[in-house]
């Protein structure tokens, strides 16, 4: 799969080498991989942004897989609650703030 990044100042083409396990066409190949990298960007994007996660300075055993899997645990409880309009970085430290909020977050 060839693909054209474009930012106001340069264009780069790369080209990606996909395995798949079902038949397809062009079109529903193109539909799965750009399904994949958005929610793989919108994840990751969220994570490093509410969370820090690349400045996290954990790196030693199984820290690092541990902090991940519970920053994603705390991601989920946080866009679940619905109550507040506001984005998950800012209910993160309304919920550090608040008990009450906390409380709601984690569904009591």
């Amino acid at each position: 799969m060839e693909s054209v990044r474009r930012n106001e100042k340069e264009e780069s083409t790369s080209i990606r080498y996909y395995l798949n396990s079902f038949a397809s066409n062009a079109v529903r190949l193109a539909q799965a991989v750009r399904s994949h990298w958005g929610i793989e960007n919108n994840l990751h994007w969220v994570l490093d942004v509410a969370f820090g996660e690349d400045d996290c300075p954990v790196s030693r055993d199984h820290a690092p897989e541990n902090l991940a899997r519970l920053r994603k645990i705390a991601l989920n409880l946080l866009s679940q609650e619905k109550t507040t309009k506001i984005g998950v970085a800012n209910k993160r430290l309304k919920a550090a703030w608040d008990n009450n909020y906390l409380a709601k977050v984690l569904g009591d």
